[in-house]
């Protein structure tokens, strides 16, 4: 019986990093919109001037960060649990699944290498994301600042890698490599060579 492209673990931890990932948006994006820190004080302010009272712009600021407080802290447990997912990423190789190649591999088409770099790039970002964010809630204090400033930037890259990754699966899965996507859900096999599945594969993960 021929294994399917996919693995069980692949297909878990493929899908586990990006459902982690769906979440973390969704934080950045509330806080940044509608749980922003000034919105939510003009909200509380208005309230209060509705009753007869009246807080500090400063103090309105304190209440509302403290409001949405919970819902930051799913996106710090989300971080752990990424931590967690990613060093299983990347230990998963010694086992001989999800294994990374390198862009610089010999005959290697345009299109593979893009594929092979990009992945690099994002794993190089991951990593700088994940350190930071430790830093900044286990690390010295006065490196928080500085931890932030660059872990802020991490909304920049992952919208663009999501951006890049599934127009690059629609494409393929529309062109040459049908069947792509329900392999990398359900783990079915792929009429394709042994060339193409390897093609497929390096889609899904850089490989």
């Amino acid at each position: 019986m021929k294994k399917a492209p996919y693995s069980k673990t692949y297909r878990l931890i493929h899908w586990a990093i990006a459902l982690a990932f769906l979440l973390l948006l969704i934080t950045i994006f509330l806080r940044l919109t509608w749980m922003n820190k000034f919105n939510m004080a003009a909200i509380i302010q208005e309230y209060l001037i509705d009753n007869g009272q009246v807080l500090s712009e400063d103090q309105l600021i304190v209440l509302a960060k403290k409001l949405r407080q919970p819902m930051w802290d799913w996106h710090i447990y989300i971080g752990y649990v990424l931590v967690g997912l990613f060093s299983i990423r990347f230990f998963l190789p010694a086992f001989g699944q999800m294994k990374i190649q390198s862009p610089l591999t010999k005959n290697l088409s345009t299109k593979e290498k893009f594929q092979k770099w990009t992945y690099i790039i994002f794993y190089i970002c991951v990593i700088v994301s994940l350190v930071t964010g430790l830093i900044i809630e286990l690390g010295p204090k006065e490196l928080k600042k500085p931890m932030e400033a660059i872990h802020v930037l991490s909304i920049y890259y992952l919208l663009a890698f999501i951006a890049i990754h599934i127009s690059g699966v629609l494409i393929a899965e529309f062109t040459e490599h049908k069947g792509i996507i329900s392999s990398i859900v359900s783990g079915a096999k792929k009429k394709n060579n042994k060339h193409k599945n390897s093609t497929d594969r390096s889609i899904i993960d850089g490989r």
